[in-house]
């Protein structure tokens, strides 16, 4: 892990993605041992007003893995925040994938970090700027850039880039690719203006007494 691998992609003058090739140690093998070792699980999310299952795996185990765990206090030394534990997420094929979005769950978007770090196949890793998201005349849904990542690649969005961009891990229905995974650690300022989220409507659960 070196960050003099790290190089700044400004998408604005507020918003920004570091990217580091090859920055992971080893990747290949912590692919195979983090596939093995997860317990994969397809969960679901609140879409068009009814539960919809998630177009992807998300990941739980522990302990966590030592070098994703090793990764994440060099982030946190780098970046000079708090990010504690990751979130991993597979994607099995190229019927796989995640629309564009914004990680607005945090509820506070204007001064954040996410910090992507992919294990195993490359995949196109899309970015738009929120005005593009109505543009239908426009190629690949708006995209402006595509960072491409690819095992051991590091990717970092941060300033208002969940404010004002979107991203999007775009669906491959027509070609063979290979198994994607993605490390996340998350931080946000919680300053400025509160998110209201797409999960706001979704129906209230109430546990039993």
């Amino acid at each position: 892990m070196d960050a003099g691998l790290i190089e700044r992609l400004w998408l604005d003058e507020t918003a920004w993605v570091d990217v580091a090739r090859g920055w992971l140690p080893d990747h290949e093998r912590v692919f195979e041992e983090v596939l093995a070792q997860t317990r994969w699980e397809q969960g679901k999310s609140w879409r068009y007003e009814k539960w919809q299952p998630e177009p992807r795996l998300s990941g739980y185990g522990k302990p966590p893995h030592p070098a994703l765990h090793e990764a994440g206090l060099w982030l946190e030394r780098h970046y000079k925040v708090t990010f504690g534990t990751y979130a991993l997420a597979q994607y099995r094929n190229g019927f796989d994938g995640q629309g564009f979005h914004r990680d607005d769950d945090m509820k506070w978007t204007e001064n954040t970090l996410i910090a992507l770090v992919t294990l195993g196949a490359q995949r196109p890793w899309f970015l738009r700027p929120r005005s593009h998201r109505n543009r239908h005349d426009l190629e690949n849904r708006g995209a402006t850039h595509d960072l491409r990542p690819s095992g051991g690649d590091l990717m970092v969005m941060g300033g208002t880039c969940q404010r004002d961009w979107e991203h999007s891990v775009p669906q491959l229905r027509q070609q063979r690719v290979g198994i994607r995974i993605s490390a996340q650690w998350r931080w946000t300022s919680r300053t400025g203006r509160q998110e209201r989220t797409a999960g706001y409507g979704a129906p209230l659960r109430f546990s039993r007494r």
